[in-house]
């Protein structure tokens, strides 16, 4: 639901990976960004009406994305798509954070976009400090990138978890990802991913600038 720029493109990749797509939109000229190869089916009408979701073809789809411009018409949409026609994977685009919050507690998937906005470029302004990469609804859990101090070269990279409390994703090597095991040491170059609370993310990011188990 939506034919923006980020409906547009969804249901564009989407139909490139071979997947059957269906695009609402409440204005049929929004159907141009799809552009002259979209194979898929449009329906003009709102998003979180049933006839207009019947006519989509909700009884048979496996996922639903509201993407719409307004926030009630996503949440909407996305709960009578779950909860109505019981499809399995739904998600809503919320622009107001403390929102996406509660309807991430309710148990329907929100992507936050002004809180994940505002923190990507933040996070790229400062010169210092780990990047975020994604973080869940409410912004307390966070997945970041971070650069070690020297000292840790030669140490387990599980070791990060011992001394801090994050938890190592994946590490970017060489400009390819691996995942760690309980073998996996740490080299110069390397940039590691980690998953770590909001209220940690200061303490792990200063733990990584100084050699390991340095007082700072």
């Amino acid at each position: 639901m939506g034919c923006g720029r980020v409906g547009s493109t969804l249901a564009r990749d989407f139909q490139a990976l071979g997947h059957s797509v269906s695009v609402i939109d409440q204005d049929r000229e929004a159907f141009r960004r799809l552009g002259a190869d979209f194979n898929g089916l449009t329906v003009a009408g709102i998003g979180f009406d049933r006839d207009t979701l019947i006519e989509a073809g909700i009884q048979r789809a496996d996922a639903f994305a509201a993407v719409s411009d307004g926030d009630n018409s996503n949440i909407l949409a996305a709960r009578v798509a779950r909860e109505t026609y019981g499809v399995k994977n739904v998600v809503a685009r919320i622009y107001d954070p403390g929102r996406a919050e509660i309807y991430q507690r309710l148990g329907i998937p929100t992507v936050a976009t002004v809180l994940w906005t505002t923190d990507q470029i933040m996070r790229r302004i400062l010169p210092t400090g780990a990047k975020s990469q994604w973080q869940d609804a409410s912004g307390r859990v966070q997945l970041v990138e971070s650069s070690l101090h020297s000292g840790w070269f030669g140490n387990q990279v599980l070791s990060i978890e011992k001394l801090t409390k994050a938890r190592v994703a994946f590490v970017t090597r060489l400009g390819e990802g691996l995942i760690p095991d309980e073998h996996s040491v740490l080299q110069e170059g390397d940039v590691v991913h980690l998953l770590v609370t909001e209220d940690e993310l200061k303490n792990v990011d200063a733990a990584l600038k100084n050699p390991p188990g340095e007082k700072r």
